[in-house]
C-alpha cells in the first residue's frame, strides 16, 4: 500500500486531497482545494494562490491519470470541485466509479444544494455514481467500507456532516477521517476504533477556535477521543491535519496528546512532516507575507515536495 498525500492545509492550501494504492485499486479521496477567504480581516497572499494553482493543477493530473474510484466525503469546496470548475470536474470524475456522501438523508441544506449540483455534473461525466453512506464496496477486489455520516466536528454542527472510508487488502489498511475533529463525535470514534487501521488520516480540532466558537470542555473531551486511537488501535502512522493546522500553536494545546503517541511508539505527522518537510503555513503566515516581514518559495516548497512523491 502508498499513501499519497497530494494537497494539505501544511502545503498553504485548505484540502486533505489524497491518492491510496492498495493492491490493484488507485483511490483518490477528496479532490477539492480551496484557501481561507479572510484571516486577521485580509484576503489570501499571491503565495496562497500561487500554491492553491499548483495544488489544483496536481489533482487533476494525479486524478485523471491515475484513479480508478474517487470518493467525496461531504460537500465544502475544500474536498471537492467548485461549481463553476469544469476543467476539474471533468478530469476528476469522467469515466470513473463513484462514492460520495448521500444528499438525500443526514445532510445539512447547503450539503443538499450543492450535493445536487455535484450529481448533476458527475452523473454525466462518471462511470457510476454512488451514494456511500454506511455501505460496503469491491472494486478490484479491495474491501471498500464507508461509515455512516457522522457530525462534522462537534455533534448536531451547523455545517453538517461527513463520511469516512476504510480500505483494507490482506495485511493493508487505511483510514480516512475527513472533517470530523478528533473524532468529536462519539460514533465517528467508535467507527475507527472497530476498523482498526494500520495508517490513519484524521481531521484536527480547530484549536484557534477554543475559547470563542469552540469551549475548551469540547476540545479537553476531543483529545481524550485521539488518545483513545493512540491506545486501542493499530495505527502506526497517523496523518492529523486540516482545521487544527490553521493554529501555528497546536503543538502546544495538544502536547499530551504527542507525549502518549511517542511513549506508545507511533508517530503524529502533518502532510508536510510525512514528507520530511516544514510545514508551510501560508494562511497562519498571512499577515507576515502581506507586510514583507516573512519571505516564502512557494514554487520551491511544491518542488521538494512533488519530487519525494514520485507519482
Amino acid at each position: 500500500m502508498k499513501v499519497y498525500l497530494i494537497a494539505y492545509d501544511s502545503y498553504g492550501v485548505r484540502s486533505m486531497s489524497t491518492l491510496v494504492s492498495i493492491g490493484k485499486l488507485n483511490f483518490y479521496i477528496d479532490p477539492g482545494v480551496a484557501l481561507g477567504p479572510t484571516r486577521y480581516g485580509m484576503p489570501p497572499s499571491s503565495a496562497e494562490y500561487e500554491a492553491l494553482e499548483i495544488c489544483r493543477k496536481k489533482i487533476m493530473e494525479v486524478c485523471k491519470k491515475n484513479a480508478d474510484a474517487v470518493f467525496v466525503s461531504h460537500y465544502h469546496y475544500d474536498h471537492h470541485p467548485g461549481p463553476d470548475d469544469n476543467e476539474m470536474y471533468k478530469a476528476c470524475f469522467k469515466d470513473k466509479v463513484v462514492l460520495a456522501k448521500d444528499i438525500s438523508k443526514n445532510i445539512n441544506l447547503s450539503g443538499k444544494k450543492r450535493g445536487k449540483i455535484f450529481e448533476e455534473k458527475v452523473k454525466s461525466l462518471s462511470k457510476q455514481l454512488e451514494w456511500a453512506d454506511g455501505r460496503n464496496f469491491k472494486i478490484k477486489s479491495v474491501n471498500i467500507e464507508v461509515s455512516p455520516a457522522v457530525w462534522h466536528g462537534e455533534i448536531k454542527s451547523k455545517v453538517g456532516t461527513v463520511i469516512m472510508v476504510y480500505l483494507k487488502k490482506r495485511r493493508d489498511s487505511f483510514l480516512f477521517g475527513s472533517d470530523a475533529q478528533n473524532l468529536a463525535d462519539p460514533k465517528a470514534l467508535e467507527w475507527v476504533i472497530e476498523k482498526n487501521p494500520k495508517f490513519l488520516i484524521l481531521d484536527g480540532y480547530p484549536t484557534i477556535f477554543i475559547g470563542w466558537r469552540m469551549s475548551k470542555a469540547s476540545f479537553e473531551k476531543s483529545k481524550q477521543n485521539i488518545k483513545k486511537v493512540l491506545k486501542e488501535t493499530q495505527a502506526e502512522t497517523i496523518i492529523l491535519e486540516h482545521h487544527i493546522l490553521r493554529d501555528i500553536n497546536y503543538k502546544q494545546k495538544m502536547k499530551d496528546v504527542f507525549d502518549l503517541a511517542n511513549e506508545l511508539g507511533k508517530k503524529i505527522y502533518t502532510a508536510a512532516e510525512f514528507y520530511g518537510l516544514e510545514n508551510f503555513f501560508l494562511e497562519a503566515w498571512r499577515k507576515e507575507i502581506r507586510s514583507n516581514q516573512r519571505k516564502v518559495n512557494v514554487k520551491g516548497f511544491f518542488k521538494k515536495l512533488y519530487s519525494k512523491m514520485k507519482i
